[in-house]
Protein backbone atom coordinates (compact mmCIF):
# COMPACT_ATOMS: atom_id res chain seq x y z
CA UNK A 1 0.00 0.00 0.00
CA UNK A 2 2.89 2.33 0.30
CA UNK A 3 3.55 2.73 -3.12
CA UNK A 4 -0.25 3.41 -3.60
CA UNK A 5 -0.53 6.30 -1.30
CA UNK A 6 2.65 7.92 -2.48
CA UNK A 7 1.27 8.26 -5.86
CA UNK A 8 -2.11 9.49 -4.28
CA UNK A 9 -0.38 11.95 -2.52
CA UNK A 10 1.61 13.25 -5.56
CA UNK A 11 -1.50 13.45 -7.80
CA UNK A 12 -3.56 14.99 -5.10
CA UNK A 13 -0.44 17.82 -4.96
CA UNK A 14 -0.59 17.76 -8.84
CA UNK A 15 -3.89 18.60 -9.08
CA UNK A 16 -4.05 21.59 -6.33
CA UNK A 17 -0.74 23.25 -8.20
CA UNK A 18 -2.56 23.13 -11.03
CA UNK A 19 -5.91 24.40 -9.28
CA UNK A 20 -3.65 27.69 -7.69
CA UNK A 21 -2.07 28.62 -11.31
CA UNK A 22 -5.77 28.15 -13.02
CA UNK A 23 -7.35 30.19 -10.72
CA UNK A 24 -5.17 33.09 -10.47
CA UNK A 25 -5.27 32.98 -14.48
CA UNK A 26 -9.24 32.79 -14.27
CA UNK A 27 -9.80 35.21 -11.78
CA UNK A 28 -7.11 37.89 -11.70
CA UNK A 29 -9.41 40.15 -14.10
CA UNK A 30 -12.43 39.84 -12.63
CA UNK A 31 -11.01 40.00 -9.17
CA UNK A 32 -9.54 43.57 -10.23
CA UNK A 33 -12.53 44.94 -11.41
CA UNK A 34 -15.06 44.23 -8.67
CA UNK A 35 -12.26 44.32 -5.65
CA UNK A 36 -9.68 45.99 -6.85
CA UNK A 37 -6.75 43.64 -6.61
CA UNK A 38 -6.15 41.12 -9.30
CA UNK A 39 -5.34 38.11 -6.05
CA UNK A 40 -8.11 38.36 -3.89
CA UNK A 41 -9.80 34.77 -5.36
CA UNK A 42 -5.97 33.51 -5.08
CA UNK A 43 -5.09 34.55 -1.73
CA UNK A 44 -8.31 32.98 -0.19
CA UNK A 45 -7.68 30.02 -2.26
CA UNK A 46 -4.29 30.10 -0.40
CA UNK A 47 -5.76 30.30 2.87
CA UNK A 48 -8.64 27.62 1.91
CA UNK A 49 -5.13 25.28 0.97
CA UNK A 50 -3.71 26.28 4.43
CA UNK A 51 -6.82 24.77 6.05
CA UNK A 52 -6.70 22.23 3.67
CA UNK A 53 -3.38 21.08 4.78
CA UNK A 54 -3.60 21.20 8.10
CA UNK A 55 -7.21 18.81 8.57
CA UNK A 56 -5.35 16.37 5.94
CA UNK A 57 -2.37 15.61 8.35
CA UNK A 58 -4.81 15.45 10.72
CA UNK A 59 -6.77 13.35 9.38
CA UNK A 60 -4.09 11.15 8.33
CA UNK A 61 -2.92 10.98 11.72
CA UNK A 62 -6.56 10.47 13.45
CA UNK A 63 -7.15 6.62 15.26
CA UNK A 64 -9.91 5.24 13.00
CA UNK A 65 -10.66 2.91 15.71
CA UNK A 66 -12.13 6.16 17.75
CA UNK A 67 -13.46 7.59 13.99
CA UNK A 68 -16.01 4.20 13.75
CA UNK A 69 -16.92 4.68 17.53
CA UNK A 70 -18.22 8.10 16.78
CA UNK A 71 -19.33 7.75 12.71
CA UNK A 72 -23.11 8.38 14.59
CA UNK A 73 -22.37 11.36 16.05
CA UNK A 74 -20.37 12.66 13.15
CA UNK A 75 -23.72 12.19 10.99
CA UNK A 76 -26.21 13.37 13.75
CA UNK A 77 -24.25 16.83 14.07
CA UNK A 78 -23.94 17.02 10.00
CA UNK A 79 -27.58 15.87 10.00
CA UNK A 80 -28.28 19.00 12.26
CA UNK A 81 -25.88 21.58 10.92
CA UNK A 82 -28.36 20.96 7.47
CA UNK A 83 -30.91 22.03 9.11
CA UNK A 84 -29.76 25.08 11.17
CA UNK A 85 -28.32 26.33 7.63
CA UNK A 86 -32.11 26.71 6.74
CA UNK A 87 -33.02 28.96 9.71
CA UNK A 88 -32.99 32.52 8.34
CA UNK A 89 -31.04 34.29 11.15
CA UNK A 90 -28.52 31.18 11.12
CA UNK A 91 -28.03 30.21 7.51
CA UNK A 92 -26.64 32.82 5.19
CA UNK A 93 -28.35 33.51 1.86
CA UNK A 94 -26.94 34.05 -1.48
CA UNK A 95 -29.10 34.30 -4.66
CA UNK A 96 -32.04 32.50 -3.30
CA UNK A 97 -30.11 29.46 -1.80
CA UNK A 98 -29.64 29.31 1.83
CA UNK A 99 -26.30 26.80 2.20
CA UNK A 100 -24.05 28.86 3.95
CA UNK A 101 -22.90 29.65 7.42
CA UNK A 102 -20.92 32.70 7.85
CA UNK A 103 -17.45 32.39 9.81
CA UNK A 104 -15.93 36.33 9.75
CA UNK A 105 -14.97 36.86 6.64
CA UNK A 106 -15.49 33.20 5.14
CA UNK A 107 -18.19 30.96 4.79
CA UNK A 108 -18.82 27.49 5.08
CA UNK A 109 -20.84 25.08 3.39
CA UNK A 110 -22.51 22.01 5.78
CA UNK A 111 -23.27 20.10 2.71
CA UNK A 112 -19.88 19.71 1.87
CA UNK A 113 -19.33 18.26 5.69
CA UNK A 114 -22.48 15.99 5.25
CA UNK A 115 -21.01 14.33 2.31
CA UNK A 116 -17.57 13.54 4.18
CA UNK A 117 -19.30 12.11 7.67
CA UNK A 118 -22.21 9.84 5.68
CA UNK A 119 -18.93 8.44 4.00
CA UNK A 120 -17.94 7.55 7.45
CA UNK A 121 -21.17 6.70 8.72
CA UNK A 122 -21.62 4.15 5.67
CA UNK A 123 -18.06 2.49 6.21
CA UNK A 124 -18.64 2.03 10.33
CA UNK A 125 -22.51 0.86 9.77
CA UNK A 126 -21.25 -1.56 7.09
CA UNK A 127 -18.31 -2.49 9.13
CA UNK A 128 -20.15 -3.15 12.05
CA UNK A 129 -23.74 -4.56 10.46
CA UNK A 130 -23.11 -5.01 7.07
CA UNK A 131 -24.64 -8.66 7.10
CA UNK A 132 -27.88 -6.97 7.87
CA UNK A 133 -27.70 -5.06 4.49
CA UNK A 134 -29.87 -7.78 1.93
CA UNK A 135 -32.58 -7.38 4.97
CA UNK A 136 -35.27 -4.92 3.77
CA UNK A 137 -36.72 -3.52 7.35
CA UNK A 138 -33.41 -3.75 9.79
CA UNK A 139 -30.23 -2.90 7.12
CA UNK A 140 -31.62 -1.64 3.47
CA UNK A 141 -34.15 0.40 5.02
CA UNK A 142 -32.78 2.20 7.85
CA UNK A 143 -29.07 3.13 5.89
CA UNK A 144 -31.24 4.44 2.85
CA UNK A 145 -33.53 6.78 5.31
CA UNK A 146 -29.82 8.64 6.68
CA UNK A 147 -28.49 8.90 2.92
CA UNK A 148 -32.13 10.51 2.07
CA UNK A 149 -33.10 12.53 4.93
CA UNK A 150 -29.10 14.21 4.34
CA UNK A 151 -30.55 14.51 0.83
CA UNK A 152 -33.66 15.66 1.83
CA UNK A 153 -32.33 18.56 3.65
CA UNK A 154 -29.60 19.46 1.09
CA UNK A 155 -32.30 19.46 -1.74
CA UNK A 156 -34.48 21.68 0.43
CA UNK A 157 -31.32 24.79 0.33
CA UNK A 158 -31.72 24.46 -2.61
CA UNK A 159 -28.85 22.03 -3.93
CA UNK A 160 -29.93 20.06 -6.55
CA UNK A 161 -26.26 18.94 -7.32
CA UNK A 162 -24.94 17.92 -4.24
CA UNK A 163 -27.99 16.09 -3.53
CA UNK A 164 -27.84 13.79 -6.73
CA UNK A 165 -24.33 13.56 -5.64
CA UNK A 166 -24.66 12.28 -1.81
CA UNK A 167 -27.58 9.96 -3.34
CA UNK A 168 -25.61 8.80 -5.59
CA UNK A 169 -22.47 8.05 -3.76
CA UNK A 170 -24.95 7.22 -0.52
CA UNK A 171 -26.68 3.69 -3.26
CA UNK A 172 -23.64 3.07 -4.52
CA UNK A 173 -21.86 2.34 -1.46
CA UNK A 174 -25.05 0.18 -0.13
CA UNK A 175 -24.49 -1.99 -3.67
CA UNK A 176 -20.39 -2.15 -3.34
CA UNK A 177 -21.07 -3.26 0.34
CA UNK A 178 -23.67 -6.25 -0.72
CA UNK A 179 -27.48 -4.55 -0.47
CA UNK A 180 -29.86 -6.08 -2.38
CA UNK A 181 -30.39 -5.86 -5.96
CA UNK A 182 -33.77 -5.78 -6.23
CA UNK A 183 -33.60 -3.53 -3.42
CA UNK A 184 -31.97 -0.48 -4.97
CA UNK A 185 -33.64 -1.14 -8.49
CA UNK A 186 -36.82 -0.71 -6.53
CA UNK A 187 -35.62 2.49 -5.04
CA UNK A 188 -34.40 3.88 -8.25
CA UNK A 189 -37.81 3.18 -9.45
CA UNK A 190 -39.73 4.86 -6.94
CA UNK A 191 -36.92 7.42 -7.12
CA UNK A 192 -37.38 8.93 -11.17
CA UNK A 193 -41.31 9.96 -10.66
CA UNK A 194 -39.68 12.39 -7.72
CA UNK A 195 -36.56 13.07 -9.54
CA UNK A 196 -39.08 14.45 -12.52
CA UNK A 197 -41.26 16.19 -10.07
CA UNK A 198 -37.98 18.41 -8.42
CA UNK A 199 -36.56 19.35 -11.67
CA UNK A 200 -39.66 20.03 -13.66
CA UNK A 201 -41.76 22.09 -11.21
CA UNK A 202 -39.20 24.70 -10.45
CA UNK A 203 -39.03 26.61 -13.34
CA UNK A 204 -35.20 27.56 -13.09
CA UNK A 205 -34.50 24.06 -13.32
CA UNK A 206 -36.87 23.23 -16.11
CA UNK A 207 -35.72 25.87 -18.24
CA UNK A 208 -31.65 24.38 -17.35
CA UNK A 209 -32.96 20.45 -18.45
CA UNK A 210 -34.70 21.93 -21.74
CA UNK A 211 -31.27 24.49 -22.56
CA UNK A 212 -29.39 21.29 -22.27
CA UNK A 213 -31.08 19.25 -24.98
CA UNK A 214 -30.33 22.59 -26.92
CA UNK A 215 -28.72 25.35 -25.69
CA UNK A 216 -28.79 27.39 -28.69
CA UNK A 217 -32.51 27.90 -28.92
CA UNK A 218 -31.49 30.48 -25.81
CA UNK A 219 -28.50 31.68 -26.89
CA UNK A 220 -28.22 35.35 -24.69
CA UNK A 221 -30.03 33.33 -21.89
CA UNK A 222 -30.13 30.38 -20.27
CA UNK A 223 -27.84 28.64 -22.76
CA UNK A 224 -25.39 31.65 -22.58
CA UNK A 225 -23.08 29.99 -20.13
CA UNK A 226 -22.74 26.59 -21.89
CA UNK A 227 -22.21 28.10 -25.19
CA UNK A 228 -19.31 30.09 -24.17
CA UNK A 229 -17.95 26.83 -22.21
CA UNK A 230 -18.47 25.53 -25.93
CA UNK A 231 -15.98 28.36 -27.15
CA UNK A 232 -13.69 28.41 -24.84
CA UNK A 233 -13.00 24.58 -25.43
CA UNK A 234 -13.13 24.72 -29.15
CA UNK A 235 -11.12 27.59 -29.59
CA UNK A 236 -8.23 26.25 -27.47
CA UNK A 237 -7.57 23.85 -29.96
CA UNK A 238 -4.52 20.89 -29.30
CA UNK A 239 -2.21 23.09 -27.58
CA UNK A 240 -4.46 25.99 -26.25
CA UNK A 241 -3.87 29.55 -27.11
CA UNK A 242 -1.47 30.13 -23.90
CA UNK A 243 -1.69 29.96 -20.25
CA UNK A 244 -3.18 33.49 -19.22
CA UNK A 245 -4.78 34.25 -22.78
CA UNK A 246 -7.81 33.36 -22.34
CA UNK A 247 -10.72 34.84 -23.74
CA UNK A 248 -13.75 33.52 -22.75
CA UNK A 249 -12.96 34.11 -19.04
CA UNK A 250 -13.15 38.17 -19.71
CA UNK A 251 -16.45 38.62 -18.52
CA UNK A 252 -17.72 36.07 -21.48
CA UNK A 253 -17.79 32.58 -19.22
CA UNK A 254 -19.72 33.40 -15.65
CA UNK A 255 -18.00 30.96 -12.49
CA UNK A 256 -14.68 30.33 -14.96
CA UNK A 257 -12.98 30.06 -11.67
CA UNK A 258 -15.47 27.41 -10.27
CA UNK A 259 -17.88 25.20 -12.19
CA UNK A 260 -16.22 26.21 -15.56
CA UNK A 261 -12.59 25.96 -15.20
CA UNK A 262 -12.08 23.03 -16.85
CA UNK A 263 -13.42 24.86 -19.91
CA UNK A 264 -10.82 27.64 -19.50
CA UNK A 265 -8.17 24.93 -18.89
CA UNK A 266 -9.13 23.64 -22.73
CA UNK A 267 -8.57 27.12 -23.98
CA UNK A 268 -5.66 28.07 -22.07
CA UNK A 269 -4.12 24.88 -22.35
CA UNK A 270 -6.39 22.84 -25.46
CA UNK A 271 -6.80 19.57 -25.58
CA UNK A 272 -3.75 18.14 -24.21
CA UNK A 273 -4.25 19.92 -20.98
CA UNK A 274 -7.61 18.58 -20.59
CA UNK A 275 -6.61 15.10 -21.38
CA UNK A 276 -4.09 15.23 -18.35
CA UNK A 277 -6.39 16.03 -15.85
CA UNK A 278 -8.79 13.61 -17.30
CA UNK A 279 -5.68 10.99 -16.86
CA UNK A 280 -4.60 11.98 -13.35
CA UNK A 281 -8.18 11.97 -11.93
CA UNK A 282 -8.37 8.78 -14.05
CA UNK A 283 -5.03 7.65 -12.52
CA UNK A 284 -6.68 8.51 -8.67
CA UNK A 285 -9.97 6.86 -9.54
CA UNK A 286 -7.69 3.68 -10.99
CA UNK A 287 -5.61 4.12 -7.94
CA UNK A 288 -8.06 4.04 -4.88
CA UNK A 289 -9.93 0.76 -6.63
CA UNK A 290 -6.93 -0.87 -6.32
CA UNK A 291 -6.16 0.26 -2.66
CA UNK A 292 -10.21 -0.99 -2.02
CA UNK A 293 -9.49 -4.39 -3.20
CA UNK A 294 -6.01 -4.68 -1.41
CA UNK A 295 -7.41 -3.41 1.76
CA UNK A 296 -9.12 -6.12 4.19
CA UNK A 297 -10.29 -4.22 7.19
CA UNK A 298 -14.05 -3.40 6.30
CA UNK A 299 -14.13 0.06 8.00
CA UNK A 300 -11.04 1.27 5.85
CA UNK A 301 -11.59 -0.85 3.10
CA UNK A 302 -15.13 0.96 2.63
CA UNK A 303 -13.83 4.46 3.67
CA UNK A 304 -11.20 4.22 0.87
CA UNK A 305 -14.39 3.54 -1.81
CA UNK A 306 -16.81 6.13 -0.55
CA UNK A 307 -14.18 8.92 -0.64
CA UNK A 308 -12.69 7.47 -4.32
CA UNK A 309 -16.13 7.52 -5.50
CA UNK A 310 -17.09 10.82 -4.35
CA UNK A 311 -13.81 12.41 -5.66
CA UNK A 312 -14.49 10.38 -9.11
CA UNK A 313 -18.66 11.27 -9.65
CA UNK A 314 -17.69 15.03 -9.04
CA UNK A 315 -14.62 15.03 -11.47
CA UNK A 316 -17.37 13.12 -13.83
CA UNK A 317 -19.87 15.39 -13.51
CA UNK A 318 -17.62 18.72 -13.42
CA UNK A 319 -16.32 17.73 -16.60
CA UNK A 320 -19.08 16.69 -18.34
CA UNK A 321 -20.98 20.11 -17.59
CA UNK A 322 -17.98 21.71 -18.69
CA UNK A 323 -18.26 19.50 -22.57
CA UNK A 324 -22.26 19.57 -22.70
CA UNK A 325 -22.65 15.82 -21.28
CA UNK A 326 -24.38 16.32 -18.61
CA UNK A 327 -26.89 19.55 -17.60
CA UNK A 328 -25.11 22.47 -15.26
CA UNK A 329 -24.84 21.66 -11.95
CA UNK A 330 -22.97 23.50 -9.15
CA UNK A 331 -20.59 20.94 -8.62
CA UNK A 332 -16.85 21.76 -8.56
CA UNK A 333 -13.97 20.24 -9.84
CA UNK A 334 -12.29 18.98 -7.01
CA UNK A 335 -9.01 20.15 -6.00
CA UNK A 336 -8.93 22.71 -8.63
CA UNK A 337 -11.93 24.72 -8.75
CA UNK A 338 -12.10 28.06 -6.19
CA UNK A 339 -14.36 26.98 -3.50
CA UNK A 340 -13.48 26.66 1.21
CA UNK A 341 -15.75 24.28 1.66
CA UNK A 342 -15.01 21.91 -1.30
CA UNK A 343 -11.53 22.27 -1.53
CA UNK A 344 -10.61 21.57 2.68
CA UNK A 345 -13.12 18.70 2.79
CA UNK A 346 -12.09 16.98 -0.19
CA UNK A 347 -8.33 17.48 1.05
CA UNK A 348 -9.39 15.97 4.45
CA UNK A 349 -10.82 12.84 2.83
CA UNK A 350 -7.90 12.13 1.04
CA UNK A 351 -5.71 12.51 4.25
CA UNK A 352 -8.24 9.72 5.71
CA UNK A 353 -8.13 7.51 2.65
CA UNK A 354 -4.31 7.68 3.03
CA UNK A 355 -4.73 7.00 6.91
CA UNK A 356 -7.07 4.13 6.23
CA UNK A 357 -4.22 3.07 3.70
CA UNK A 358 -1.79 2.80 6.22
CA UNK A 359 -3.77 1.57 8.91
CA UNK A 360 -4.57 -1.75 6.96
CA UNK A 361 -1.79 -4.11 7.49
Amino acid sequence: MRSIRRYILIITLMLISIGVVMIYSTSAIYAHEKFGSSIFFLKRHLWFLLSGFILMFGAMSVNLTELQKHARILMVLSILLLVAVLVPDIGFSVGGARRWFRLGGFSFQPSELAKFTLIVYLASFFSRKGYKIKDLFYGYIPVLSVVSVTCLLVLLQPDLGTAIAIFFIGTLTIFIAGGSLKHLVSTALLGVPFLYYVIFSVPYRRRRMLIFLNPWQDQRGAGFQIIQSFLALGSGGLFGVGLGQSKQKLFYLPESHTDFIFSIIGEELGFLGCTSIVLLFGALFALGMRAFYKAHRPFNKMLIFGITSMIAFEAVVNIGVGVGAFPTKGLPLPFISYGGSSLVFHMTAIGLMLNAMRGDR
